[in-house]
């Protein structure tokens, strides 16, 4: 898809308009956090850095997968939560400040973080003679690419919050709407081999997304943090931006294939974090959530 309208115009509006909607719910508090509550954003933001990828790398390995779908499958890793995670945390009784505060500061960490995650697995998978490292002018377009419209964002929330309100609603739609309509893309772009990526992508894609969830979830019950903290780690390290990793396979690596398990998992993710909301709230009564739920 190299210099398609999809991959130079589409796919860094889209990202955007993505990032833009992060931003609408974003205040400068949200990056304190990490000083008022630094249990509960250290252990989250150590399954996002460190547990993620590790066991990412640790099924790439196990189901052999082929080296452009590994290497997407560890962008997806190196991707952080997004406003979708926040909105299942809402609906399962998260709490939803963490999450917002997660998505903040790893939206900003991904700017180390996700270039030195591409580069390690474009080395590991595609081998010395294939081996093309993320540059320093496309690694700059990433941080713009992120930063400028969650920027963006904030500044329309703290200064005219009655339009951060109206545009909240259309802004989440078009997001929804600009993932189904990259998820396309990708179909129609590889439906030559699509039936051969599902096989080699679809497992390793579920069972990541069901590992990132029980492992967010009890990595906060084992560091005895509360019901609803434990759920929005859960939600905000197994719900990825999608987008994020299907521009950087397409719009930076030049990549189609790449961007197949980001396409995979954010159809997953849907049915299977629904799927564990419904388990986790059966598992404790909804009353054990509450604590921690508040915005402070």
């Amino acid at each position: 898809m190299q210099e398609s309208a999809l991959s130079t115009i589409g796919l860094p509006v889209a990202l955007a308009i993505i990032m833009l909607g992060l931003g609408l719910h974003l205040r400068v508090d949200d990056f304190r956090r990490i000083w008022r509550e630094p249990r509960a954003v250290l252990v989250g933001l150590g399954c996002q850095a460190i547990l993620l990828p590790a066991i990412c790398f640790g099924l790439v390995k196990a189901f052999a997968m082929p080296p452009e779908l590994a290497v997407g499958m560890m962008l997806l890793a190196a991707s952080p939560g997004g406003t979708t995670a926040n909105l299942y945390s809402h609906l399962f009784k998260g709490d939803v400040a963490l999450n917002i505060s997660l998505t903040a500061i790893n939206s900003v960490l991904a700017i180390v973080t996700i270039p030195l995650i591409v580069n390690l697995s474009l080395e590991l998978f595609m081998g010395q003679q294939q081996y093309v490292p993320l540059q320093f002018r496309k690694t700059l377009e990433v941080i713009v690419l992120i930063l400028t419209p969650v920027a963006i964002g904030m500044f329309i929330h703290a200064r005219f919050p009655a339009t951060s309100r109206r545009m909240d609603k259309p802004v989440k739609i078009a997001s929804a709407l600009i993932l189904f309509v990259l998820i396309m893309a990708i179909m129609v772009r590889e439906r030559g081999n699509l039936a051969e990526y599902f096989r080699q992508a679809g497992l390793a894609a579920l069972v990541f997304n069901l590992a990132s969830m029980f492992i967010g979830y009890y990595a906060g019950r084992l560091a005895r943090l509360g019901e609803a903290q434990s759920r929005a780690i859960a939600f905000e390290i197994g719900v990825h931006n999608g987008t994020l990793a299907i521009f950087l396979a397409l719009a930076i690596l030049n990549n189609s294939a790449m961007s197949v398990p980001a396409a995979i998992y954010s159809v997953i993710m849907f049915i299977t974090a629904a799927g564990f909301g419904w388990w986790v709230t059966r598992k404790r009564p909804a009353g054990a959530a509450v604590a921690g739920t508040h915005r402070g």
